[in-house]
């Protein structure tokens, strides 16, 4: 098992930027295919985006593509989402997930990940 905390959330204006971060302890990191999704009051949660293990795959909802970028840094076992262009629709609480899958891989669906993070607050205002 792998332990997840997410830290970076805020607040910001339309068209800003956020960077969050979710710092991995407890397993192999690189063995990890890690994704970020978000839960907005009342709607169910979203996937976002997901990277493989070594980095070299990325996906990402189609409500952010272009806007966001995934990466990682396994050296440091921590995962990024760098956020531009913030819009209010992308307010919520923001979730960091971890699954140990084949170095490739990347994995889209939140039933897939056994390990989450708290959570942290984005809110963007317009």
């Amino acid at each position: 098992q792998v332990q997840l905390v997410e830290s970076g959330g805020g607040w910001a204006q339309a068209g800003g930027s956020l960077r969050l971060s979710c710092a991995a302890s407890g397993g192999s990191f690189r063995l990890y295919t890690m994704g970020w999704f978000r839960q907005a009051p009342g709607k169910e949660r979203e996937f976002v985006a997901t990277i493989s293990g070594s980095g070299s795959n990325m996906q990402y909802g189609d409500s952010v593509k272009d806007r966001f970028t995934i990466s990682r840094d396994n050296a440091k076992n921590t995962v990024y989402l760098q956020m531009t262009s913030l819009e209010p629709e992308d307010t919520g609480v923001y979730y960091c997930a971890a699954e140990r899958r084949f170095i490739g891989t990347v994995i889209f669906k939140a039933e897939e990940y056994d390990n989450w993070g708290q959570g942290t607050q984005v809110t963007v205002s317009s």
